[in-house]
């Protein structure tokens, strides 16, 4: 396992689509192993391959961590077959756009089909804050970060302030 280098916005592979995995071949565990630990040491509490350069439909996730043990989520093509009808704005922060936080409306639960890396797959509902960052990884995977999800004054304003840190 290593540490790989996240790649920051406006960097062109965040913008692509992720093609979906065929095999969960050793270079895909490989890469979920890397996307953990890259994760942990960041710190964050999620992160798509696309965030490293890889551009496979795979994500990881341990949303409870911080606050106690980890419980990583390895989650293969991963699709969003149902949201609830309720929705809560949030304060999202990204990995790839460090420093920056933004304030992205998004249901409150969301029912989400993936494969593991055993290739078990699972349908599950997804709650609270789980769901919101599933969704925030999921994204990823389609080329969409939290800029896009945002109105032009935010946006700007994120810019402005993002673009003086650099």
């Amino acid at each position: 396992m290593s540490v790989r280098t996240i790649l920051t916005w406006p960097h062109p592979r965040l913008e692509a689509v992720c093609a979906p995995v065929e095999v969960i071949a050793p270079d895909i565990r490989a890469l979920a192993e890397d996307l953990l630990e890259t994760m942990y040491a960041a710190p964050g509490r999620g992160l798509a391959a696309s965030q490293v350069g890889a551009l496979v439909r795979l994500f990881v996730m341990d949303t409870t961590w911080k606050e106690g043990a980890r419980s990583p989520v390895v989650c293969i093509n991963p699709d969003v077959i149902e949201r609830s009808d309720e929705r809560a704005t949030a304060d999202e922060g990204c990995l790839s756009i460090p420093g920056v936080m933004a304030s992205v409306e998004r249901p409150t639960s969301v029912r989400m089909v993936w494969t593991d890396l055993d290739g078990m797959v699972h349908d599950e509902w997804l709650r609270g804050f789980a769901a919101l960052c599933a969704q925030h990884e999921l994204d990823h995977l389609d080329g969409i970060v939290t800029l896009d999800r945002v109105d032009d004054a935010q946006r700007d304003a994120i810019l402005d302030a993002y673009e003086g840190d650099l």
